[in-house]
């Protein structure tokens, strides 16, 4: 038998899974289950007649070119309708500046590879979006956690932080943030606290890393808009890398997306896509721009903000009626998730095995914590389930938390918001 553990890099030695694949990969051996783990955009908002006449119409014209590998950078048209999205938001950026990637993960590895030794630091929020802990972790990554306030990042921690770093000789690159309806806290970053950032990352030379997929996923009022402006709007001096995407504002299985960064450093991106894939799919990037070239993707945004507006107000009512005040959390103004407080002696592992007893799931709160914190809180994700099924999931996790068997627990009752 071959030692295969023998013939392993380090860092593949110390390469860490997804917290959310692995409950995902678990939970799909139990039957029935509710899932408020995965972020996943909901099928039932999937534009499935428009896609069809879309891909049809790529089809039928036999472009060679449609199905052939194509340049590194993405798609031209593609591209410039990012320019464009942009320009809509404040963003001036050139198609130089731009390149596009298979999915926003794929950026956040991007990120790392040009800015990460093995060893060094990096900043990020306390908590953070996992996927961007395995991504920077798996590079070896020193991943060191900034605190958060009501307001988003903490700029005295960061620059506690930041500093700490430098006098030991260990200067942080950047710090990654997500600051609208960021994953997993819901937090909306205010105005205030952007400018503070981008001046707070002047004073300590640090890039910024930016992840925008909730953006355009914001409730209740139109001044939102204004509150979701991207901190590379502001970006003066050209300190902030931005990465967007069309997962959950399109379709998730295209794998769309864009970073974008000073020429200098999309230049080095292109560099390492060209070691990674050679190219993300052509086909999906051109049907993509036909569906922003007519208009689908603008149609369907206040449909899917009303959507998801929905089902969060269904999974706080479901919560509250169900659980009697057991949880705690702030309402977000957009995105997917509640980041809800667990009660006081309720450790977040070990509740997640009696949810997974009773079928329902959540992402432990720890995964999101770069600083071992975290046990006292979950991630529950509203965006995918129907409303009925949030409304069992609520039941299933009082069942949960109560330490009860299901067969004896009452059938909650629904009162489904008009979406």
């Amino acid at each position: 038998m071959i030692d295969y553990e023998a013939h392993l890099s380090g860092a593949a030695r110390r390469y860490q899974e997804s917290a959310i694949r692995r409950i995902g990969a678990l939970s799909a051996s139990i039957p029935d289950l509710v899932s408020f783990a995965a972020g996943s955009p909901a099928v039932e908002t999937f534009p499935w007649e428009a896609l069809q006449e879309i891909v049809a119409g790529l089809l039928a014209r036999r472009d060679g070119a449609a199905l052939q590998y194509g340049a590194t950078r993405g798609y031209r048209p593609l591209i410039e309708d990012v320019v464009h999205l942009l320009a809509r938001r404040g963003v001036d950026a050139a198609p130089d500046q731009i390149v596009i990637t298979t999915g926003s993960q794929q950026g956040l590895d991007f990120v790392g590879r040009i800015f990460i030794d093995p060893g060094a630091p990096a900043l990020v929020e306390l908590p953070t979006y996992s996927g961007a802990i395995a991504a920077f972790r798996n590079l070896e990554a020193d991943l060191v956690g900034v605190r958060q306030d009501d307001e988003g990042l903490s700029i005295e921690g960061l620059t506690e932080a930041a500093q700490a770093l430098a006098r030991a000789g260990r200067p942080a690159r950047f710090v990654y943030v997500t600051p609208n309806f960021q994953n997993p806290a819901g937090l909306l970053m205010s105005r205030a606290r952007r400018r503070e950032l981008l001046e707070a990352a002047r004073r300590l030379d640090l890039l910024i890393v930016e992840d925008d997929p909730y953006g355009s996923l914001y409730f209740e009022d139109a001044a939102v808009e204004a509150d979701t402006r991207p901190l590379k709007a502001d970006d003066a001096d050209g300190r902030v890398v931005y990465l967007g995407s069309m997962s959950k504002t399109l379709v998730p299985g295209f794998r769309v997306a864009w970073l974008v960064a000073p020429a200098p450093v999309a230049a080095r991106v292109e560099l390492a896509k060209q070691a990674a894939d050679l190219c993300s799919g052509v086909f999906d990037q051109r049907v993509v721009h036909a569906a922003l070239a007519s208009g689908l993707v603008d149609r369907m945004a206040p449909g899917l903000r009303a959507h998801y507006q929905a089902k969060r107000t269904v999974m706080e009512r479901a919560l509250g009626e169900t659980l009697a005040g057991q949880l705690s959390w702030r309402s977000p103004r957009g995105g997917f998730f509640l980041w809800v407080r667990l009660p006081e002696g309720v450790r977040d592992t070990d509740l997640l095995d009696r949810a997974l007893a009773a079928k329902v799931s959540f992402v432990p709160g720890s995964a999101f914590f770069v600083d071992g914190g975290g046990h006292d809180r979950a991630r529950l994700s509203f965006s995918n389930p129907t409303p009925e099924r949030i409304v069992e999931g609520a039941r299933r996790l009082a069942i949960a938390l109560a330490g009860a068997d299901v067969r004896q627990a009452p059938k909650a009752q629904s009162r489904e918001p008009r979406a």
